[in-house]
């Protein structure tokens, strides 16, 4: 019974480090990156398709990305889907592909993305303490219910709270890391 709360409290925890990380990887740094189209979608023959099921992404250099449609039809559909999109990337539709050039941030908004990553990472650590409380909800019901005893209760809620401490620490460099890469120039 235990086990099986530990691995539901492991599972929840690595969900939130999953959605933290996921999470950072929409927030715009000074490189481009495909994961920043990931949100899009394009009307493609009526249907909002994801851009990289619609084209192939690539990165050709550190600050462009190249949008290249299987069907040259759906440029225009992806260029104003890229412009719809709340990034503030500027296309270029030259025809054939699209470029779009990654702007250096400025000290201001660099700033200002590190609150932004500070806020998630904060969620992220409010989902690791309601796992924890979850944990130990439950861990409390089966003292209650005379399957486990106060001891045994005592020490899986010393376990939740190490391990609990570790995902948030895993967190934790999960932020400085983002924020390192944000502050980058």
């Amino acid at each position: 019974m235990k086990d099986m709360v530990f691995d539901e409290l492991k599972q929840n925890m690595e969900k939130g480090l999953q959605a933290l990380e996921k999470s950072f990887n929409k927030v715009r740094t000074g490189r481009a990156s495909i994961s920043l189209l990931d949100g899009i979608k394009a009307d493609y023959y009526g249907t909002p398709t994801p851009l990289n099921q619609v084209a192939t992404l690539s990165v050709p250099e550190s600050r462009q990305i190249l949008i290249s449609p299987w069907d040259t039809s759906a440029l225009n559909a992806i260029e104003k889907a890229i412009q719809k999109s709340d990034l503030g990337l500027v296309p270029n539709n030259d025809g054939k592909v699209i470029r779009i050039s990654i702007p250096p941030l400025t000290e201001a908004r660099r700033k200002e993305l590190v609150k932004v990553v500070r806020k998630m990472a904060e969620e992220c650590k409010v989902k690791l303490r309601n796992a924890r409380r979850d944990a130990n909800e439950e861990f409390k019901s089966m003292k209650k219910n005379n399957d486990i005893s106060e001891d045994q209760m005592h020490d899986y809620q010393d376990q939740v709270q190490k391990m609990t401490d570790s995902y948030i620490e895993k967190s934790e460099d999960i932020l400085v890391q983002k924020e390192k890469e944000i502050m980058e120039i």
